[in-house]
C-alpha cells in the first residue's frame, strides 16, 4: 500500500538547490548525434552539441544499494520524497540561450521550484518543477523548467487519458520505429536506470504497462532538432512540451511539425497517428 502522501511535509523541499559539473566529450555527442538519428561524424573541439545535451551532462550518480525497485534512486535527497510509485517526465519549458560546444564545461544549477499533488482520472498525482541553470565557460547557455509527475499503482496497465482529437495534418514528418536498442542507448547517454525503458519483465508484470516506454526527453530531443533544421539550423528561443500518453516499444512512430504566426506547432505520434508528446517553438 502506498504511504501517506503529505504535501505539507513535500513542500518544504521548495527551494532546495544543487549544483553539478560535467564536459562536453566527443564521444558523448558522436554516441548522442546517433540516437537521433544524425549524422555521427568526428566532432572535434567548439564543434555544437546537439541541443538537449545537457539533458547527459553531470547525472546523479548513485551505489546499487542506494536504488529502489524501479531502478531510480530512493526517494529523498534532492528530490522530495513523494511515496507515490510511478514516475514519470510529463513536461517542461526549455529557453535556448547559447549552443554546448565539444570540450565545455558546464555546470547545471537545480532548484526545487514547486510541490503540488492533484486528481486525475489514474488517481492521485503528485508534481514536482525543477527549475536548471546550464552554464558554458562563456554564459548561460541554457534556462529549463522541468515538471516531474508521481502517480499510483493501478491493478492494470494505466489509461491513456481522455481521447485526444486527431491532430492536424502535419506538414513536415519524419518516421522511426522505437527499437528497443534505440531505448537503451539512450538510457545509456543519460545514465537513467528507470526500469520501465530496459526491463521489460518489470514494466509489464510490475507497473502494467504492454511493453518498454519511450523516454519523454527523447520524444522532446527530436523534435527539438526537427524544428531547428526546419530553421536552417537554428534553435528555438523557447520551446515548451507536455506528454499527452505513451509511447511504447517496437512500433513506428512519427515526428511531425507544422508553421504557425507564432513559431511551430509540434508533436510525436504513435503509429495509429496518436499524439504522444505536444509542443510549441518561438524563435
Amino acid at each position: 500500500m502506498t504511504e501517506k502522501l503529505d504535501i505539507d511535509h513535500l513542500r518544504q523541499w521548495i527551494g532546495r538547490s544543487q549544483e553539478a559539473t560535467d564536459i562536453v566529450t566527443a564521444q558523448l555527442v558522436k554516441g548522442l548525434r546517433a540516437t537521433l538519428f544524425q549524422e555521427v561524424g568526428e566532432p572535434k573541439a567548439g564543434d555544437a552539441a546537439p541541443f538537449t545535451v545537457h539533458w547527459c551532462l553531470a547525472q546523479p550518480v548513485f551505489p546499487m544499494s542506494m536504488l529502489g525497485p524501479d531502478g531510480h534512486p530512493t526517494r529523498g535527497g534532492f528530490l522530495p520524497p513523494v511515496p507515490l510509485p510511478r514516475r514519470m517526465w510529463a513536461g517542461g519549458e526549455i529557453e535556448f540561450l547559447q549552443p554546448l560546444r565539444v570540450g565545455d564545461e558546464s555546470t547545471r544549477t537545480s532548484r526545487i521550484a514547486d510541490v503540488q499533488v492533484k486528481s486525475g482520472s489514474t488517481g492521485t498525482l503528485c508534481f514536482v518543477s525543477v527549475e536548471h541553470s546550464i552554464s558554458s565557460p562563456r554564459c548561460t547557455a541554457i534556462r529549463e523548467r522541468q515538471d516531474i509527475v508521481y502517480r499510483e499503482m493501478s491493478g492494470g496497465a494505466p489509461a491513456g487519458g481522455k481521447a485526444s482529437p486527431p491532430p492536424p495534418q502535419a506538414q513536415h514528418r519524419e518516421t522511426h520505429v522505437s527499437d528497443p536498442v534505440l531505448l537503451f542507448r539512450y538510457s545509456a547517454l543519460t545514465f537513467n536506470g528507470h526500469r520501465i525503458h530496459y526491463d521489460r519483465d518489470y514494466v509489464t508484470k510490475v507497473e502494467g504497462y504492454p511493453g518498454l516506454i519511450f523516454h519523454g526527453p527523447l520524444q522532446a530531443a527530436l523534435i527539438i532538432e526537427m524544428a531547428a533544421k526546419l530553421r536552417g539550423g537554428k534553435s528555438p528561443k523557447k520551446f515548451s512540451y507536455r506528454g499527452v500518453q505513451p509511447l511504447f516499444e517496437g512500433t513506428e512512430f512519427s515526428v511531425n511539425a507544422n508553421e504557425t504566426e507564432a513559431g511551430m506547432e509540434l508533436w510525436t505520434a504513435n503509429a495509429e497517428g496518436q499524439p504522444t508528446m505536444k509542443g510549441t517553438a518561438v524563435w
